[in-house]
């Protein structure tokens, strides 16, 4: 798989969609539009398609409008089930699905619909780390860390076993020195949206 001369590993994209925005208000925020006309979701579900070979998002049931936005995008997408909506179980739902694909062979970029300003290529240069050893890649803008966060295909059980409101952050902490931290210049990685007064952040 090739992206902009650069070789990749077989990586699949996960797209966490399935979260309730309660600090957003009444309205969807997925769906809220930025200043270019894309709802906050389609945003970052195309920054992520554009940069690993294969992608998936996770949503809610009942937000069939969000999940036809990005089956348009080219993603492959799955509700989770009633008992999924944590982030940490939609993550495990989302990677044990992810094994129907043989692009998740080597690992999994794991991404926040909420995070709609990443530059394609630092996702794909998070990805790419993987292809030197890395066992978890997370990216940096002047010391802080941000997302997305990618996993190499030995934590597929781990991230498959998660549960709970956590997400990923238990393994992290647990493997603290397989650690890949990648420089970037990229404010996007730091940049979620919570509120509406977050989206002229980047």
């Amino acid at each position: 798989m090739m992206y902009r001369g650069l070789i990749l590993l077989m990586t699949i994209g996960i797209l966490l969609a399935a979260g309730f925005s309660r600090r957003f208000g009444t309205s969807d925020k997925l769906m809220h539009c930025l200043s270019d006309g894309r709802p906050i979701g389609l945003a970052a579900a195309q920054n992520l398609v554009q940069a690993v070979p294969a992608a998936i998002a996770i949503v809610r049931p009942e937000n069939q409008e969000l999940g036809e936005l990005l089956k348009a995008a080219g993603m492959h997408v799955m509700a989770c089930g009633a008992h999924e909506k944590e982030m940490a179980d939609s993550l495990a739902a989302a990677v044990r699905f992810s094994a129907r694909f043989a692009e998740s062979v080597d690992g999994f970029v794991i991404a926040l619909a909420d995070m709609p300003f990443i530059r394609p290529q630092t996702i794909a240069d998070v990805a790419g780390k993987l292809m030197s050893g890395a066992s978890v890649v997370v990216p940096a803008y002047r010391g802080r860390r941000g997302h997305p966060v990618a996993f190499a295909a030995k934590f597929r059980n781990n991230l498959e076993n998660l549960r709970g409101d956590e997400g990923a952050r238990s393994i992290l902490k647990r493997y603290q020195d397989e650690i890949y931290t990648l420089a970037c210049d990229d404010t996007g990685i730091l940049a979620d949206i919570d509120t509406l007064s977050d989206i002229g952040v980047a």
